[in-house]
């Protein structure tokens, strides 16, 4: 039988410390940006999303989140066979996530922002393709399962490490997809002649995934004008990824629009002066005169 190889779940992967079992806002912030200096190997997958989940669940319990993926893991240890063959693996992995528990992908709501929040992923049995994807990276990282993300534009997807050439889609019940089923898959999903490229089904590493999955719900609120849950939401990502220049923009304009013109004219000034000239900076720059004549008056 395969073994089973867990993470104790009250442990914190980010510094060996215990998780408590629901946390405040300042707690996720500074564990987001310990996320952000953090070697990329040492991301938990798990962790990341249910920080995610507890900044718009402050009563979480992690620790339980975290049990119900060793959970998982420990049912469908049950029918994986011994062989350690990669697609035997991805398919009883499949059979049991999909078919005995009932993962599937939410057609009928693809934006409700529950699909982006792990608790409600793994309450719910439903999601997106990328919360489906990390649910099987997790389980199947239990299990001795190598599965990687793989970030092909529309279409989140997974591959088995050890066999790179075949791609599975949690949003369909765990199918095996060759690449040829995969373009049309991109077609199917953007509805339009998107020309190939190999390069869609290149894997995303950790930071990526999760950084995904913020962009996924920033997105979300800032289409509902919900503004205040998109601020929280861009204030993780730009811990996460500081170096990505556009996040600290992009919360600057959140901040503008719930009139918070102290804190925008901050986001944004450190935008333009870490921005190349480009497309937007301009007017960037228009807004900043605009809110500093504003203070300033």
């Amino acid at each position: 039988m395969v073994e089973l190889s867990y993470r104790p779940s009250h442990m914190n992967p980010c510094n060996g410390g215990f998780l408590f079992h629901a946390m405040e806002r300042a707690d996720i912030l500074e564990q987001f940006d310990q996320l952000g200096g953090m070697p990329e190997d040492d991301i938990d997958l798990a962790w990341a999303a249910l920080l995610i989940a507890a900044s718009e669940y402050p009563e979480l319990d992690v620790i339980a989140q975290m049990e119900v993926l060793d959970s998982l893991a420990a049912g469908a240890a049950k029918g994986m066979g011994d062989d350690g063959d990669p697609l035997s693996s991805v398919n009883n992995l499949s059979a049991y996530l999909f078919d005995e528990v009932g993962f599937h992908g939410n057609d009928s709501e693809y934006y409700d922002p529950r699909n982006s929040y792990l608790n409600e992923v793994l309450a719910r049995r439903m999601g997106i393709p990328i919360t489906l994807s990390l649910v099987c990276i997790e389980v199947g990282k239990r299990l001795g399962v190598p599965l990687e993300g793989v970030g092909m534009p529309g279409h989140f997807l997974l591959r088995h490490r050890d066999e790179p050439g075949i791609y599975i889609d949690p949003f369909h019940r765990g199918i095996l997809l060759s690449e040829e089923e995969c373009a049309q898959l991109l077609r199917d999903a953007t509805r339009t002649a998107v020309p190939w490229d190999q390069s869609y089904l290149t894997t995303v590493s950790n930071r990526e995934l999760i950084a995904r999955i913020l962009r996924n719900l920033k997105g979300i609120y800032l289409n509902q004008h919900d503004h205040q849950r998109a601020l929280g939401i861009a204030g993780l990502a730009v811990s996460l990824q500081p170096n990505i220049i556009g996040e600290r923009r992009d919360r600057g304009l959140i901040h503008y629009q719930l009139g918070n013109h102290q804190a925008a004219l901050e986001d944004l000034r450190i935008y333009l002066a870490t921005s190349p000239p480009g497309a937007d900076t301009s007017d960037v720059q228009r807004l900043v005169d605009r809110i500093g004549g504003d203070l300033d008056g």
